[in-house]
């Protein structure tokens, strides 16, 4: 394959690929049908103009006819009377005749095969423009179907953007509260050992520390003599 073919090759790929993405498959069925509804008026409007002149050629067959007949009458009733000068006369108007009826005729017969001809063809493509239509119908409820389809999955998945939106704005929720909690457990750590202070509280470090055994040492003390207590009173 040579180097032009191939970039012939190509090109009418990519050509095919941003008209795939471009076109409408919806409306480019819906113009097919109509230039094929189109072509079939067409050939009935020829069928029409073919049949129109076949009638006219079978007007003209039957007053070529009735020419010949009336000229044969003629060419005996001359004869019948004698005058054999306007029965030749009128023998060679029916000759003439017959010359054109033949060919009339001729005529007749041509126009008529085409006329068939243009039928069946207008018969069977009648036929196809029907099948076309059912199939058009067809292909864009599926391409309705699988379209709605898509946008159901993209909008489960994020893909769409609407979901994926939701999705994002959900994970910087939780990013942030995930933040502030963290903070917050700093800042109690940080407050537990002195290193933030409570702007209320004027104890010194070393009286915070006291007060904390104080109170448990408190505890711890009443405790014992709850323990005590129960353990020295007599069982009722």
């Amino acid at each position: 394959m040579s180097i032009l073919s191939r970039v012939a090759e190509i090109l009418h790929a990519k050509t095919n690929a941003v008209l795939n993405g471009m076109e409408n498959t919806d409306e480019t069925l819906d113009l097919s049908y109509e230039k094929m509804i189109t072509a079939l008026q067409d050939a009935k409007r020829h069928t029409a103009d073919v049949v129109a002149e076949r009638l006219s050629l079978e007007q003209q067959i039957a007053a070529t006819q009735k020419n010949m007949d009336q000229s044969d009458a003629d060419a005996h009733l001359a004869l019948s009377k004698g005058r054999e000068d306007l029965a030749r006369q009128a023998l060679t108007a029916k000759a003439a005749a017959a010359t054109k009826l033949q060919s009339l005729q001729t005529a007749h017969d041509a126009i008529q095969a085409q006329e068939a001809k243009l039928s069946d063809y207008c018969a069977t493509m009648q036929q196809r423009i029907d099948a076309f239509r059912t199939q058009k119908e067809v292909m864009k409820a599926q391409n309705s179907a699988a379209s709605a389809q898509i946008k159901v999955t993209e909008s489960l998945t994020g893909i769409g953007g609407q979901m994926g939106d939701a999705g994002a704005a959900l994970q910087r929720a939780k990013d942030r509260s995930d933040k502030m909690q963290n903070k917050a457990a700093a800042l109690d750590a940080m407050m537990a050992e002195g290193v933030l202070n409570d702007p209320l509280d004027t104890r010194t470090p070393v009286e915070k520390e006291m007060d904390a055994l104080r109170g448990g040492s408190t505890v711890d003390d009443e405790l014992a003599a709850m323990k005590a207590a129960m353990a020295t009173k007599p069982n009722e």
